[in-house]
Formats: C-alpha cells, sequence, structure tokens
C-alpha cells in the first residue's frame, strides 16, 4: 500500500572548478574530462577511512598511534594511552565529521586504535566500525549520525571474539554484519550476535589456503549475491560461499595472470549493478589492478615493479563462469572503485610502481579513469579524465556524494605524519572530482527529483517519483537506481551496491514535470535493509541523490 508522505528535495549546488574552456560535445562524454576542486587545504587528519552517513555528513579516521595531528580535540579533551608509542598523552583528533552542505569539519574522539580497520552501516543508519591494531583491534565503535555538535563515538571493549586487522565487513539480508578475515584470522564471525549466530567465530579455511608470506588475503573482496551467499576473493581465488552453512557452494577459476589481488596488492573490486526485474538476477564483478608476486618484498630492497593494468570480470551467476580480461589505459595498485549514480565506475588515486605498505609506492597515478560496464565494445570502455594536483598514494580513501561527486582524502605512504623531507608528504586536504556527467553541457537532459511518495522504500511496493528534465523522449532514456555507500579504506569498498528498480513506466504530468512509478527492491538478499541514495537517470545523466530507506 503506498504511503501518502511527501519529500521535496532541495537540489545541491555543485562547487566546480572550471579548467578547461573548450566547447563540449553532447552526449556520451566523449572527450570531457570531468572536474576537479579543492575543498579543504587541511582537515587536519590523514582520511584514511571514510563513510558517507545519511546526513550527508562524511566521518573521517586515520590511526590514534601516528603522533599528534593537525586537528586539536575540543572541549578540552585528551586520549591517555600509557602504552602508545607515539604520545601517550595526545590532545588531537585522529577522527574528523565532514559536512557535504556546508563544507565544515569538526573532530571527533576515537579511544582506541582504529588503524586498518573495517565497517558497516546497520539498517538504521549507524556506522558500525570493528577492529583496528593493538588496542583496538577486539573493539566495535558505533557512530550515530545526529545533527548536534556533541555526537561521537561510544566504544564496545572487547565486543570481537577474534582480532580484526585488515577484516572486510559485509552488510547481511537481515540487517546483522559478517566481519571476514583479518591478519592471520582465517574465520569470520557476526555482529551483533544473535540466536542464529551465536558462535564466537567460524573456521573459514579457503583463508587459510590463500594465505602466502605476503599475506596477499588481506582485506578480501566480499559482495553478497542475489541468491544470499556471498562471493569472497582473496589473493587469486574466489569461492561462492553460504555463511549459514559454513560450506563452499562452488570455486570459480583462478583469476588469469597468477598475480595477487588483495592488500598489500591493493587492487579493488566492485559488484556492478544487479537490474532487478522479479526473475533472475544476473551478478557480474569486476577486479581491478594491483600489483605483480613479489612487489611488496621488491620495493623493500628500492626495486618498484611496475603494477598490473588489467581488470577481471566474472559473470558469477552463470552456471560456467568465467573471467574475461580488459586492459586499464595506465597500470595502477592501490586504486579505489566507485559506483557513479549512472552506473559506471571511477577508478582513483593510487600508483603506477610498487605497492602498499610504508614507502613502497612510486609514481602517483593522478587521473582517474572511468569504465562503462554497459558499452558494448570493449575498446570503448575507459576513458582517462583530468588530473589531479595531488599525489593520493598508501592510506589514501574516496566516497561518493549524492551531488554525484567524489569525496577524496587521505595519503599517508610513512610511519608518522610527515610533511617534510619526504618524497610524498602526508595528505591532509579534502578535493572533490566533478564527472563529466555534471558538466552543464547536459543541462537540458538533466533530471532533478521533485517529489517521492515515501522517504522509506518498502520491498515490491510501489513508490512514485515526480521529476522534471527539460528535454525528454523516451521512457527507454529513464532509470531509476539505489546505491548503497562504501566504507572505504585501502583501496577497496565495503558494502557498496546499485540496484536497478523495476520500473513500470513514465507519466507525463505537465511541461517538463514527469512521474516515474517504479517498484521496491524484490528480496533483502538483493538490497539488504538500511539507507540508500536513490538517484534517477536520463540519457545517462543523473539527477542528484536523495535518501532512502529500504525496510
Amino acid at each position: 500500500m503506498l504511503t501518502s508522505i511527501t519529500l521535496i528535495i532541495i537540489p545541491f549546488i555543485l562547487s566546480y572548478s572550471l579548467t578547461h574552456s573548450q566547447t563540449l560535445p553532447p552526449p556520451l562524454f566523449n572527450n570531457q574530462l570531468g572536474e576537479w576542486a579543492l575543498m579543504q587545504p587541511s582537515i587536519g587528519i590523514s582520511a584514511m577511512h571514510m563513510q558517507l552517513l545519511h546526513n550527508d555528513k562524511v566521518i573521517m579516521f586515520d590511526r590514534t598511534d601516528f603522533g599528534q595531528s593537525n586537528l586539536p580535540l575540543s572541549f578540552g579533551r585528551c586520549r591517555m594511552d600509557p602504552n602508545d608509542t607515539a604520545l601517550k598523552i595526545d590532545c588531537s583528533a585522529h577522527s574528523a565529521l565532514y559536512d557535504v552542505h556546508t563544507n565544515t569539519f569538526r573532530p571527533l574522539m576515537v579511544q582506541t586504535d582504529t588503524w586498518c580497520s573495517s565497517g558497516s552501516v546497520l539498517p538504521n543508519g549507524t556506522l558500525i566500525q570493528t577492529g583496528g591494531y593493538n588496542d583496538g583491534e577486539r573493539r566495535v565503535r558505533a557512530f550515530t549520525p545526529c545533527f548536534g555538535e556533541y555526537c561521537d563515538w561510544i566504544e564496545l571493549s572487547d565486543a570481537l571474539s577474534q582480532r580484526r586487522w585488515y577484516a572486510t565487513n559485509q552488510i547481511l539480508p537481515d540487517g546483522t554484519l559478517i566481519i571476514i578475515g583479518g591478519r592471520r584470522q582465517f574465520n569470520y564471525e557476526f555482529y551483533p550476535k544473535t540466536s542464529e549466530n551465536s558462535l564466537s567465530f567460524v573456521s573459514l579455511n579457503f583463508l587459510g589456503e590463500t594465505s602466502d608470506p605476503s599475506e596477499n588475503n588481506l582485506y578480501p573482496f566480499v559482495h553478497l549475491l542475489p541468491d544470499g551467499n556471498l562471493f569472497i576473493f582473496a589473493n587469486t581465488r574466489s569461492v561462492l560461499f553460504d555463511y549459514k552453512q559454513n560450506h563452499v557452494v562452488k570455486e570459480f577459476p583462478r583469476i588469469p595472470g597468477g598475480d595477487p589481488r588483495n592488500y598489500p596488492s591493493s587492487g579493488s573490486s566492485v559488484l556492478l549493478p544487479l537490474e532487478d526485474d522479479f526473475g533472475f538476477v544476473e551478478a557480474q564483478v569486476i577486479v581491478c589492478g594491483g600489483a605483480p608476486r613479489g612487489s611488496f618484498e621488491s620495493a623493500t630492497k628500492g626495486n618498484f615493479m611496475r603494477a598490473l593494468h588489467t581488470c577481471g570480470r566474472i559473470k558469477v551467476t552463470d552456471s560456467n563462469p568465467n573471467w574475461v580480461m580488459e586492459n586499464m589505459p595506465m597500470a595502477r595498485a592501490m586504486g579505489d572503485m566507485l559506483i557513479l549514480p549512472n552506473g559506471d565506475v571511477v577508478i582513483i588515486n593510487g600508483v603506477g610502481e610498487g605497492t602498499a605498505g610504508w614507502e613502497r609506492g612510486r609514481e602517483p597515478v593522478l587521473t582517474p579513469v572511468i569504465y562503462r560496464p554497459k558499452e558494448n565494445d570493449a575498446s570503448l570502455r575507459f576513458s582517462v579524465m583530468a588530473p589531479a594536483s595531488r599525489a593520493r598514494l598508501y592510506h589514501s580513501s574516496a566516497v561518493l556524494l549524492r551531488d554525484g561527486r567524489v569525496l577524496v582524502g587521505g595519503s599517508n605512504p610513512h610511519v608518522f605524519y610527515n610533511f617534510t623531507g619526504v618524497e610524498y608528504p602526508t595528505e591532509l586536504s579534502l578535493e572533490a572530482f566533478s564527472p563529466p556527467y555534471l558538466s552543464p553541457v547536459f543541462d537540458l537532459v538533466r533530471p532533478t527529483i521533485r517529489f517521492i511518495t515515501s522517504g522509506v522504500l518498502g520491498y515490491r511496493v510501489f513508490s512514485y517519483v515526480t521529476f522534471t528534465v527539460a528535454s525528454y523522449e523516451s521512457v527507454s532514456d529513464v532509470s531509476v537506481r539505489i546505491l548503497a555507500p562504501s566504507f572505504t579504506t585501502h583501496s577497496y569498498g565495503m558494502n557498496q551496491r546499485m540496484v536497478v528498480l523495476k520500473l513500470n513506466g513514465v507519466t507525463r504530468v505537465s511541461r517538463e514535470v514527469y512521474y516515474a512509478t517504479v517498484v521496491g527492491p524484490s528480496t533483502a538478499e538483493i538490497a539488504p535493509p538500511g539507507y540508500y541514495m536513490l538517484f534517477l537517470v536520463h540519457k545517462d545523466v543523473p539527477s542528484s541523490g536523495l535518501w532512502v530507506q529500504v525496510m
């Protein structure tokens, strides 16, 4: 049954830094390079971990044993840790909350070390952040979005059964989290514990089998598939895993080339957009970049091997799936992959030589690449974008904002905060990359969402999305999508997923005003409960998004 609640959406005012004066051609985005803008010259910390919350604030943090940051804690607070090797009394922050609307930030206080940790957002919008280093390795930290000045991290002692350092989190259809792996942790556990998942942890032999001396199964790539099973990729191998029965359903072919893709090789991966037509839903995974086997040890000796330039794409729902290999325009390790509102994928940040780890990366890759998975001609799928001015190497990160920009921060390839005397200084700035679809040349076909029948998107429930667009031709040019924002760290965006909703038609209301009739996700396996950004896309150009809660 349809609800009667109406939300009015006020479009964002986008920030542009126009550096190209040439006239841009019409769609599809040919020869367009996007734009970069500096948002903050310094937020005082290095954004090693980032998560967009449903109040349009981005929570960021690095680690507590870097020493003093450039962001003082508020209200005269200090963190006291007699075991800290850098600073036993630290009155500086190692976490910040960035407000997208106002382009401002404030310090947050994290008590225990969050270095190389993981996270997921619960269905109610609370960020659950898990693990870390030393005193943080078994901690769970919670941050609930609010609009006041006093909300902050809440920490739970020893909430995890095992130390979780370099682990991966995935939200499940029932709204709980599965936390997989970590350094020398060949197992998984759930949070919160329920009667169905009460065991402290469950062994996962696959992680032990894929571990090697370089420990290239850290931060395994994990994607929830439409059948409810998990796709888990570690090193060069991947499996279809039934976490309820602790059973490997099948193993997929090894990715060609024999080179590892997980940390510290640090490729990246996304689950490509799911087309939810209330029938069989095809699922494809793509894995891009990384470093050749032996790169970590080689870089230790000062020999920086060329990064990988290949991507592997596999239809995991095929009866006999195989990897299809494609070549990126340039080699890249430590690149972040994010799904854009129109279903394209941006690959941003990283290096062309070396690998992850302290001082082990060289030749920063400043140019983002956009990959168009729906393009039939493989030679046209990749487009090289405008270069950034700042290197983003080890411990950089990126998240998609609901106005369609990509927020980029971080880069600290050193043991401590080093701003001088090093080849790549610690980076405290925030930048925003505006993909080509944000160019004013597309204003005639750019839709603007005006209303939606409810801020809650029910499973299999009809909703109406009213939008305006100046130049409309056909319903075939329109799609409505929901996108779960990622918890991004160490070149991997956990939990991000896009679902293209079933469209039951577009009706013209008046001049330039239309409404699209869409149906909520068919199952929680396709779209787990929680907050998503909803976008309407017209002729491959997305609207600004609005938050909806799937439940």
